[in-house]
């Protein structure tokens, strides 16, 4: 039958009815929010190009996380910027490490321990010179070795692991990563640990913001002999096949908007948990919008987050996490 028998517009008619046929819903609990913390006390420092966002001490940080639960937002996702860095980011796995610090202080808290706690394992805001591995010098120039940054990738997940991350989170784009962190962690009794991989991320201009945010861009080149390239999406696939097959429980794409296909098409080939990061470029974007009086921010957030999980993501690192609660 077609019209004027069938009339879709019966089922949009007001927002109950809407709501009873509503195909994809977004709730607190499926949004994770980033902190990024830092040393001292007392510490908000405003991120210039991301309203709304700090570098937050610990103490700030646990009283962030307290907001966060008391708005049933699902969990966190740590960042650390560390006092001093070096070639071996040891900041990144040191006991005493910044992001280990907050994670104990974190789970102290009765009600910020409730959250699920996700540590990134990256190297980029750690070395002295910002990238995600090892350097090592090449003929005139230098690069990124792989095989010897992944011991480090491996004892770093362990150090945020016993320090009482929830989950730990593979950024670096190293090939490999997935195999010598779980190896790693089951050495150490760590074998309850789940491994949350940045499957495919890829080398986007929509990361700017949050490299002033995590004082992590490289000084010298740029990320995309390791990070993907946005042109492929088979390629995609393959990443996200390995890092399975070396014992990912749960994989993320990075970035959601500009890259929803990847989503879905993650979503279509894979039944493990998928999250997606709307990642600082994006948030950035849609706050300049919202500054000019461009776009109806509220509408616009939900609108944001709701695109992606239709696209088919089981969850979403927003900065938006807090507002979007609040509105839903």
């Amino acid at each position: 039958m077609s019209f004027p028998v069938q009339r879709l517009r019966r089922l949009r008619r007001n927002e109950s009815l809407r709501a009873l046929v509503r195909e994809t819903t977004l709730d607190p609990g499926d949004l994770i929010y980033p902190l990024f913390l830092c040393p001292g006390e007392g510490i908000r420092h405003a991120v210039g190009s991301m309203p709304g966002v700090f570098n937050l001490s610990v103490d700030e940080a646990v009283r962030e996380a307290e907001e966060a639960a008391s708005l049933g937002i699902g969990g966190l996702l740590l960042f650390g910027l560390p006092d001093t860095k070096d070639e071996q980011a040891s900041g990144a796995w040191k006991d005493d490490g910044i992001v280990q610090q907050g994670l104990r202080a974190l789970k102290q808290s009765s009600a910020a321990g409730k959250l699920v706690l996700i540590a990134d394992v990256c190297l980029c805001e750690y070395t002295s010179h910002g990238h995600c591995g090892i350097v090592v010098k090449s003929g005139d120039s230098y690069e990124v070795d792989n095989d010897p940054s992944l011991e480090l990738l491996a004892r770093t997940a362990a150090s945020l692991a016993n320090a009482g991350a929830d989950i730990v989170a593979p950024s670096d784009m190293m090939d490999g990563r997935v195999a010598a962190i779980r190896s790693g962690l089951d050495a150490v009794g760590l074998t309850q640990t789940p491994i949350l991989s940045y499957a495919s991320k890829f080398a986007s201009a929509f990361y700017g913001p949050f490299r002033e945010a995590a004082d992590s861009a490289p000084q010298f080149g740029d990320r995309r002999s390791y990070q993907m390239d946005g042109a492929n999406i088979r390629e995609a696939m393959r990443e996200i096949k390995l890092d399975l097959d070396e014992g990912a429980d749960m994989i993320l794409m990075k970035p959601a908007m500009p890259y929803l296909d990847v989503v879905r098409a993650a979503r279509e080939r894979t039944g493990v948990p998928i999250g997606a990061y709307q990642v600082s470029g994006e948030y950035s974007m849609l706050q300049a919008a919202f500054e000019k009086g461009w776009l109806d921010r509220d509408r616009a957030i939900l609108e944001s987050l709701l695109g992606i999980r239709r696209a088919g993501a089981d969850f979403i690192v927003t900065y938006f996490a807090k507002d979007a609660a609040k509105l839903l």
